[in-house]
């Protein structure tokens, strides 16, 4: 029972893992992302980035017919998994006192924005707010062009995704070890900030006052201009920094900035010495240079470079595929590699409500209980676009 990114992305990293998963949307539009008017047959991008291999019906769980009819899918599922606002789906009988009781051994995944409890708690939030509130925009400066900005993507909504999905696995194997079902509760901005803490936090970990002044990865890391594009590399050893004087032509920088203690106090006479020498270079000559002396670099490829690149072709990083309705679509595998159990990937991606048959059959709704429902409005028919 989730929208969006967050925890319908969470949904999916399960079902690429192998879990069945009935995706329960409310009535008219269903779940957010389906208004996105880039679309084809039904579907659209956003939904088939993560809903792939999910199965749709809508239930209006605002009526007492609908909520039975989601307990009785609950009452037989592992997981439940919703992101709505805090006391929402307790309001409408489907939360975790009323799925633990038709399923005592149910995992129940809340996930919203601060918590459940808390001054922040009812305020409506979507990743942009959360990275603004844990750090990532105030860190997301260059020191070039110092004006915080956002990570131009859902960095917060992703995390919170495979976080979910940690979650979630761990929980079912504790039940599995005898601890029975539980309640996970997931705040969006406690997932950012233990996200970010690793590197973000460098210069804020160590407290006592005799620690030297610490730093961030966001002041050292460097999108370098050269003639014709840009060079992101990172370099930190002596070795490094040596073998990017060489490929930059300045060998002699070696004797003046070749080891730690040459460097220290000079980072900004340096970085511009640098900054000057990639302009002189175009990116095709300078890239293999760096790389034959293992300065750690990459290019800036555009996302409409990624299906080629000579990496990802060669890991199969994407896989291409047809849907019936919507055409050739192109999506990654899981990442993760298994060798004794690779999971399948699953080529679908589902229509608003097109699983409403299945599923109730699934659940033993007989046809007379069926047309009850539709006749209430508690369920709809499934409106194949690809049928026109």
């Amino acid at each position: 029972m989730t929208q969006v990114i967050a925890g319908p992305l969470a949904c999916m990293l399960l079902s690429d893992l192998g879990a069945e998963v009935t995706k329960v949307e409310p009535p008219a539009f269903g779940d957010l992302t389906r208004l996105a008017q880039f679309a084809k047959g039904g579907l659209n991008s956003s939904v088939v980035n993560n809903n792939r291999g999910k199965r749709s019906i809508q239930v209006d769980i605002q009526q007492e017919a609908g909520r039975d009819l989601v307990l009785d899918l609950i009452r037989d599922a592992d997981v439940v998994v919703q992101n709505m606002r805090p006391g929402v789906m307790e309001r409408l009988g489907v939360g975790w006192e009323g799925s633990a009781a038709v399923n005592p051994e149910i995992i129940y995944c809340s996930m919203s924005g601060y918590g459940a409890s808390g001054p922040y708690a009812d305020r409506a939030v979507y990743d942009p707010i959360v990275q603004a509130m844990a750090g990532y925009v105030a860190l997301q400066v260059n020191p070039q062009v110092p004006i915080p900005d956002l990570v131009r993507n859902g960095v917060v909504d992703k995390a919170a995704a495979w976080m979910a999905a940690l979650a979630i696995t761990s929980a079912l194997h504790a039940r599995n070890q005898g601890k029975g079902g539980q309640h996970i509760e997931l705040s969006m901005l406690d997932i950012a900030v233990q996200f970010l803490w690793p590197d973000g936090g460098m210069a804020d970990t160590m407290l006592d006052p005799d620690i030297p002044p610490g730093y961030r990865l966001s002041e050292i890391y460097t999108l370098s201009q050269c003639a014709d594009g840009h060079i992101v590399y990172f370099v930190i050893s002596d070795g490094q920094f040596q073998g990017l004087f060489e490929a930059l032509g300045h060998p002699e920088w070696i004797e003046d900035y070749g080891t730690t203690e040459q460097r220290h106090g000079k980072q900004e006479e340096i970085g511009a010495l640098i900054g000057n020498a990639f302009l002189e270079w175009n990116v095709a000559d300078l890239l293999p240079r760096m790389h034959e002396r293992s300065v750690p670099c990459g290019h800036v490829n555009q996302m409409e470079d990624l299906p080629t690149d000579p990496q990802i072709v060669h890991s199969g990083t994407f896989v291409e595929w047809e849907h019936p309705a919507a055409g050739r679509i192109r999506s990654p595998r899981m990442s993760a590699q298994f060798s004794a159990t690779p999971p399948e990937f699953k080529a679908s991606a589902p229509l608003l409500n097109e699983h409403v048959d299945e599923v109730l059959r699934d659940i033993g709704i007989t046809q007379e209980q069926r047309r009850a429902l539709l006749d209430a409005g508690v369920i709809q028919l499934h409106d194949d676009p690809g049928s026109a």
